[in-house]
């Protein structure tokens, strides 16, 4: 019988984000989020504007850290996670490729990425997310995170979610 144990598929490990895998994902998550931003799809020229000088060194230790979620050994997921001070840490750039949604590895990934927060000293992580971005948002609170007071503000940010770390 085959198994229907999401980790059996996924597979979310530490990785460089500029690694061919870790930039193909970062240019399908931005590709992703402006285009349903914009009701459009982004063109080539807008994903290279969008994330040059995004900040996403920071992704690196000791201030961060950028998983690399592959499904049957797929580049399928990414995420980082930004130390912002001694107890918190952000999450960013969480996604899932389209084909790979459904298949559990979502929650994987939120797992791996608080994880990672916890190795950096973080006791408390928090995110800030868009309205529209309706299942990234049940995604959050489906694994206990809960909606907080603006702890940064930007053109994309519509609503902001904590969790407690254990």
């Amino acid at each position: 019988m085959p198994t229907t144990d999401p980790a059996a598929h996924w597979e979310i490990r530490p990785e460089r984000y500029d690694t061919a895998d870790a930039t193909a994902l970062r240019r399908d998550y931005y590709g992703d989020v402006a285009g349903r931003y914009w009701r459009r799809p982004a063109t080539p020229r807008e994903v290279d504007e969008g994330l040059a000088g995004d900040g996403v060194e920071a992704l690196e230790p000791p201030t961060g850290r950028f998983l690399v979620g592959r499904y049957g050994g797929r580049p399928a997921a990414c995420g980082g996670v930004l130390l912002l001070d001694a107890g918190r840490a952000e999450l960013t750039r969480v996604f899932v490729r389209r084909a790979f949604r459904g298949t559990g590895g979502a929650g994987l990934l939120l797992t791996a990425l608080e994880a990672a927060a916890t190795e950096l000293g973080a006791r408390r992580t928090v995110l800030n997310t868009r309205l529209d971005l309706v299942e990234a948002r049940a995604l959050y609170v489906r694994h206990g995170y809960r909606e907080i007071p603006a702890y940064c503000e930007g053109p994309y940010m519509e609503v902001w979610y904590g969790k407690e770390l254990t």
